[in-house]
């Protein structure tokens, strides 16, 4: 599987956040390490590759339970809280998330964004990037009233969908997490992975298409408009 990507036509388009949007990833693995090692523990690709993607309450329970740490998933959120809240205004875009964006926008294909951050973090972590952010048609954030559970479920990407007014089967779903190309899948619709370089391939052999970078996908393979780059 390689940038070479045929199937569709796809009518609407759903981007996961983290990772894949915006480079958040490093901020978390910051935090995440800073706690550790007030613990006298350390956090380590072995831990962080398996929780790339997780709800945060999932995600709390993963690392207190592998670290061994003395405290609660609880109280580990509640201490992680205003770590991240100092870091995630300064997130910085992923190569080619802004372009793609606005060229779906200005050919008028529907594009939600489908994440597992809350509201409140999705507010932090958007802080430069605002203007480009307003072009979704919808965001549907894991604490959205009408979501019943975080990925690996199928519901963010389903009732981004049903927002979008397009059926599951017409949507491609971007994803950088084994965890979100699950939940992709699991609404039915087609996922492209743009993993983390240090993530193995074979964790996304569910997906229908890899590529390295969204620079490298080519909308016309999958009946959308032809991307020109500069």
């Amino acid at each position: 599987m390689n940038a070479q990507l045929d199937f569709g036509p796809i009518k609407a388009v759903i981007f996961d956040m983290d990772g894949l949007l915006l480079d958040t990833e490093g901020i978390y693995t910051e935090v995440t390490s800073i706690i550790a090692q007030r613990y006298g523990r350390t956090f380590d690709w072995s831990v962080k590759q398996n929780i790339i993607g997780r709800g945060a309450a999932d995600l709390a329970r993963y690392i207190v339970e592998a670290l061994d740490l003395p405290i609660t998933a609880e109280e580990f959120l509640v201490v992680r809280e205003p770590l991240m809240r100092e870091r995630f205004p300064r997130a910085l875009a992923m190569p080619g998330a802004e372009a793609l964006v606005r060229h779906l926008k200005a050919n008028n294909i529907p594009i939600a964004v489908g994440t597992s951050s809350s509201r409140e973090s999705f507010g932090q972590k958007t802080t430069l990037h605002g203007e480009w952010f307003a072009l979704f048609d919808t965001i549907v954030t894991a604490d959205d009233p009408q979501v019943g559970a975080a990925k690996p479920a199928p519901d963010i990407f389903l009732v981004a969908a049903q927002r979008l007014g397009v059926a599951p089967e017409d949507c491609l779903v971007f994803e950088d997490s084994p965890f979100g190309v699950t939940a992709a899948k699991a609404a039915g619709m087609t996922a492209i992975a743009v993993p983390d370089a240090a993530m193995a391939d074979e964790k996304y052999a569910h997906a229908d298409g890899i590529l390295r970078s969204l620079k490298a996908f080519q909308p016309g393979a999958c009946g959308l408009p032809v991307l020109e780059l500069a």
